[in-house]
């Protein structure tokens, strides 16, 4: 269906003002391609739910759905372990009234009455169990809900921050976080393969970044762009990333082994939209590309030894005013002469001290831990880039955030947190961000420091005591930290990260600042931070045993021995590559392989010694990639 075009005429979205039962009954009377309607709701794992309530009982039941009485669906449906139990398992949708509903639109079915794509009106909701919000979407409610008004109180109580932004506490109406999205995502053609070799050269030679986009690439990439702009996204650009090769071109015009890394941006929204923008966007990429024939992958790491893809997320917070300006929080009263305002120091203290609250909901599957490896533009530590001076805004890609500024501009003043991946939960990413965020706020507050000394806290050298920031810890760099230091002094520096989802997990239960941090406000708590590291734990030991053993035996079955006329060097290269292979995957009498060590650490629910043995497993079949690699090229 390459032939496809977009309809500008379609019904997108139904925007919040319009929910009231008159308006709805209205549209859909008035738009008989709506066939189906889908409560959309968020479980722990970031899944969106997906159900085919046809129209007329939509109808039938609307003031009920306004009122928010809740369609019930079973939990085994859902990711909600030790929530949504054998016993208790019923689980209730409640439809959102506040954001944006879309319309998404199956364009391989055609209404034969209006000759139109049939659609389903997709409502974003919320999921209960017993009565209580149990849902990624409610986690963000609460802690941008907990954040406003924490700030109106603070703000109330702190006159001169207000006065230092330039108004009055009188004048303001009311606090809102911000936040928008860069999604990169990979698309080949799936019938045909493009050697990893091949990606790798064109990476290093920079063939692809920003280079014009070709044939039904391209038309499919401007039709998501014009797409999302009916959806009310605002998209500001989409263009080719760092990764992929140069399309082949057949005797008909047409391109072939396609394998390219593309990025799509959109504007600014509130915490909850964007978050429920992102999810759309996903679905309208894929299907876009699919039309014309293409696969889409949203995975952080789809191919070892090339650009993973990342989904870096931006996020400030503003001020609106009785008058209808807006301000931004971070940007400070001299932009000549500070880098943040107090307010904008306060959240990046917070951030950066207690990023490893908030990485369990960014870094969650083998996929993401893959992605965060040198050499690929994608952060390993947690350090953050503010600029060389003030009149300089941070270009630094090598670190996990950057301070995003414009001399010119308050209102570009923002973070980017460049760690989030394609399938990072941004509503559990950015509710870990916002609670942290206060925290360092709240630091502020009480230390009275001005925007000069907590600058100065900040880029504290290595050792240097730091009131709130811990002392054996660098928080700033602007140079590239893969190019001017080994890993050994980036630990040091920065702190070890996390290595593995066991890793990870294992602070939001042993961590003292959990309770204190994310469970403040009751925006988090136990119930549902145990059953988010039991559902990413569960997930990490399936994938692990199912697929990633699998697939690097498989791998290891692909390196066979090449000729019989080898050299000593040959030789004594393929023993080596041979024996790893065997300590890997091949029993003997005597010991047990690497691969069912792990499975047995899993069946034994030792995950400290499999995270080991993980660890163990990937630095080896790294190493034998290398040495095949080598092994081959050394072939004539």
């Amino acid at each position: 269906m390459s032939n496809f075009t977009i309809n500008p005429n379609l019904l997108c979205v139904i925007p919040p003002r319009l929910h009231k039962v008159e308006d709805i009954t209205k549209i859909l009377d008035k738009h008989p391609e709506i066939k189906f309607v889908s409560l959309v709701a968020i479980d722990l794992a970031g899944n969106d739910t997906d159900e085919k309530i046809p129209i007329a009982d939509f109808h039938d039941n609307l003031t009920n759905y306004l009122n928010g009485d809740a369609v019930q669906t079973d939990g085994s449906s859902v990711v909600l372990p030790g929530i949504a139990t054998l016993n208790d398992g019923k689980v209730d949708l409640i439809p959102d009234p506040d954001v944006v509903w879309f319309v998404d639109y199956n364009y391989s079915h055609i209404d034969p009455v209006t000759g139109l794509p049939v659609g389903t009106l997709r409502i974003p909701s919320f999921l209960q169990h017993n009565g209580k919000p149990v849902c990624s979407r409610s986690v963000l409610k609460k802690s941008a809900e907990f954040f406003e008004s924490k700030m109106m109180e603070i703000l109330k109580n702190n006159p001169d921050i207000c006065r230092e932004l330039g108004f009055e506490f009188d004048e303001l109406a009311r606090i809102n976080l911000i936040t928008a999205t860069e999604l990169e995502f990979w698309v080949n053609s799936p019938d045909e393969k493009i050697s990893t070799e091949q990606l790798s050269i064109s990476q290093e030679l920079q063939e692809q970044y920003w280079k014009r986009t070709k044939g039904v690439v391209r038309t499919a990439l401007e039709q998501v762009i014009l797409l999302l702009g009916n959806y009310g996204f605002n998209p500001e650009m989409g263009h080719k990333e760092v990764g992929g090769v140069k399309a082949a071109i057949s005797s008909t015009g047409d391109f072939h082994f396609i394998m390219e890394q593309l990025e799509v941006d959109w504007k600014y929204s509130d915490a909850l939209q964007g978050a429920d923008y992102e999810i759309s966007a996903r679905i309208f990429i894929k299907e876009i590309f699919r039309l014309h024939g293409l696969d889409v992958s949203f995975n952080a790491k789809p191919l070892n030894g090339v650009a993973g893809s990342g989904e870096h997320t931006h996020v400030n917070a503003v001020a609106f005013l009785k008058n209808g300006k807006k301000i931004n929080l971070f940007a400070p009263e001299d932009m000549s002469r500070d880098y943040l305002s107090r307010i904008g120091w306060g959240s990046l203290f917070g951030i950066m001290k207690h990023y490893d609250l908030i990485n369990p909901f960014v870094s969650s599957s083998t996929d993401a831990f893959s992605r965060l490896k040198p050499g690929f533009e994608a952060p390993t530590h947690c350090v953050a880039s503010i600029g060389m001076d003030v009149a300089t805004p941070s270009r630094n890609r090598s670190v996990l955030l950057g301070v995003v500024r414009s001399e010119n501009k308050r209102a570009v003043t923002r973070f980017e947190l460049r760690s989030p991946n394609p399938h990072t939960n941004t509503y559990l990413c950015l509710a870990a961000v916002y609670q942290c965020m206060l925290d360092g706020i709240e630091y502020m507050i009480s230390s009275g420091k001005d925007t000069k000394a907590l600058e100065a806290e900040f880029i504290k050298p290595y050792g240097a005591e730091g009131e709130y920031l811990d002392k054996d810890r660098l928080y700033r760099c602007e140079e590239d930290i893969f190019e001017t230091m080994t890993n050994e002094e980036r630990d040091r520096l920065f702190g070890k990260p996390s290595a593995t989802v066991y890793d990870s997990m294992l602070v939001l239960s042993e961590h003292k600042n959990v309770t204190s941090i994310l469970c403040a406000g009751d925006v988090f708590d136990r119930i549902i931070l145990d059953s988010y590291a039991r559902a990413m734990l569960d997930r990490w030991e399936m994938e692990l045993s199912q697929r990633v053993i699998p697939n690097n035996r498989s791998a290891l079955r692909s390196y066979t021995k090449r000729n019989d006329d080898s050299s000593e060097y040959d030789n004594e290269l393929w023993n080596n590559i041979l024996a790893k292979k065997n300590y890997l995957a091949k029993n003997t009498a005597d010991s047990r392989s690497l691969f069912d060590r792990i499975k047995e650490a899993i069946d034994n629910k030792d995950l400290s010694l499999v995270s080991a043995l993980q660890l163990e497993m990937n630095d080896l079949m790294d190493e034998i990639r290398s040495l095949y690699k080598e092994y081959c090229n050394n072939q004539i």
